[in-house]
């Protein structure tokens, strides 16, 4: 008899279920911002996700050793719809409590940061670099993994006694490899991929794995490389195009619940979705109609 998977628990966009000795990542269309999830969805958002992870784990030889067993849908599992195109089947490993941030670009908090202390994040930066300026080389900036609320910044110190020494030296090593594949093939689709972050965990016998989403627009900063120019911050394919529209509302405070999304903010959220998937992968899935 077919067996249902078991729901372990909802994250803000997406569901984790155990299904016999596996673990399932499930990506929801919803979509969050300021750690608040959003009333509507963004249609399709989590098939698109699905399909750029799915490319990366495939064509970086640096993701393995990896946690990812399959993208199918086992044949015999009851309501297959609710899972195809969003399922990512992984083995079982321990996440660690560090997240992994490689940033090649100055952007964001790391910004902020440099315009007040001349560091990102800590680490100090070449006096006179402007916003959105590539880095001299990339930066590993570890952080803090937050159930409720915001990562916090690690100095390698931190990370370092929290994972081991070892451990640190192997997913600083690793991430920054990650991410020098990745911005490569990146750059000859003609987008920018200014940072991102990564996940690791131990197997049952203490093996560092790859784990979680890869490279997708919900981790990773990505901009076009033709609207790229020092001095100012680009457009992106990411959720910013949302958090500039929640910027623009005089009257939320950032707390749930948050407010309702225009259409045409959805379909332009959707949109930027649909085209960082076909330029990295060089192909779109289907997505169901609405």
């Amino acid at each position: 008899m077919a067996t249902s998977p078991h729901l372990l628990r909802s994250g803000k966009v997406r569901d984790i279920y155990r299904w016999e000795n596996e673990i399932w990542l499930v990506a929801t269309d919803r979509i969050s911002a300021y750690d608040v999830i959003l009333p509507n969805p963004i249609p399709g958002k989590g098939i698109l996700l699905t399909s750029i992870s799915q490319f990366w784990f495939a064509t970086l030889p640096t993701a393995c050793p990896h946690h990812v067993l399959g993208f199918d849908v086992p044949a015999n599992v009851p309501s297959p719809e609710k899972y195809a195109g969003r399922l990512t089947r992984c083995r079982s490993a321990t996440p660690l409590t560090v997240e992994c941030v490689i940033r090649g670009y100055l952007a964001g908090s790391a910004w902020e940061e440099y315009q007040k202390k001349g560091s990102a994040w800590g680490r100090p930066l070449p006096p006179g670099l402007l916003e959105a300026a590539k880095l001299p080389q990339p930066i590993f900036t570890p952080t803090t993994k937050a159930e409720q609320g915001h990562d916090l910044p690690l100095t390698d110190a931190q990370a370092k006694q929290l994972l081991g020494t070892d451990i640190f030296r192997q997913v600083r090593d690793r991430s920054l490899s990650l991410y020098t594949a990745a911005q490569k093939h990146a750059q000859t689709a003609g987008i920018i991929l200014a940072d991102t972050k990564f996940e690791f965990g131990a197997d049952e016998k203490g093996n560092i794995l790859l784990i979680d989403e890869l490279l997708t627009p919900d981790s990773s900063r990505f901009w076009p490389a033709d609207d790229w120019h020092p001095g100012r911050s680009p457009s992106s394919f990411d959720k910013q195009f949302v958090r500039d529209y929640l910027s623009s509302l005089k009257d939320w405070n950032r707390q749930p619940p948050g407010p309702s999304l225009p259409p045409q903010v959805i379909q332009g959220t959707l949109d930027r979705y649909r085209q960082a998937c076909r330029l990295l992968t060089g192909n779109e899935p289907k997505l169901p109609s609405a």
